[in-house]
């Protein structure tokens, strides 16, 4: 298989976040007077849009679960985003894509503002040739509008040349509606059942086997 644009999620993907995300998670519950201690349960937020995964997972009114966005945000801005590791082999895979001329781009459901801030704290937003994330305050939050975005900015009309790579259902469930082929990450934060479920065209275990799949 020989792909030109690969679409790589984000969180889950490239980096570890779980621990910055699961604390802002945290914060935000707290400001709203819900004490929740286990960060592992928190582990449900990573992937979807917030204002979502509030109002589904502690039933929040969509005024109160904005707010709660927002909480998460003061939090996450000043610690949670740094509270993030790379995962090992990742900066090989960008290394090896773009010594083949590959075109790179991000499409995660992460602020854009925020993933830009990530890239160039851990120095590889050198190997991303476009990056497409949510708007802080605007439409485009849901993971199918960002790739559709992250496409119009490379300009990509085939979408056969293309393949997403993610680690959760969003990842799949969009590119398998985009027509496109999938990458199930195992090493993220979803799991193989529900990666298969979601339609991924295949499955790795660990970042360099990526670079086999395209």
């Amino acid at each position: 298989m020989s792909k030109q644009y690969i679409l790589f999620d984000l969180d889950g993907t490239i980096t570890d976040s779980g621990l910055g995300i699961t604390k802002s998670v945290q914060y935000a519950l707290r400001a709203m007077g819900i004490e929740e201690e286990n960060l592992e349960a928190l582990k449900v937020f990573i992937g979807p849009p917030l204002k979502e995964s509030f109002m589904e997972f502690y039933h929040m009114t969509e005024e109160d679960a904005k707010k709660a966005v927002e909480k998460y945000r003061e939090y996450y801005k000043e610690k949670g985003i740094f509270e993030n590791q790379l995962y090992d082999g990742i900066i090989e895979l960008l290394k090896d894509l773009k010594q083949e001329k590959k075109t790179i781009l991000l499409a995660t459901s992460k602020p854009e503002v925020f993933a830009n801030q990530i890239l160039e704290y851990f120095n590889i937003r050198q190997y991303f040739d476009y990056v497409a994330g949510a708007e802080l305050h605007g439409p485009r939050n849901e993971k199918l509008d960002v790739m559709k975005y992250a496409m119009e900015l490379a300009g990509i009309e085939d979408v056969k040349k293309a393949i997403m790579i993610g680690d959760r259902k969003f990842d799949m469930e969009s590119a398998k509606e985009l027509g496109m082929e999938g990458i199930g990450v195992l090493f993220g934060f979803g799991d193989k059942e529900e990666l298969q479920k979601a339609g991924a065209t295949y499955l790795v275990e660990v970042p360099s086997e990526i670079k086999e799949l395209v």
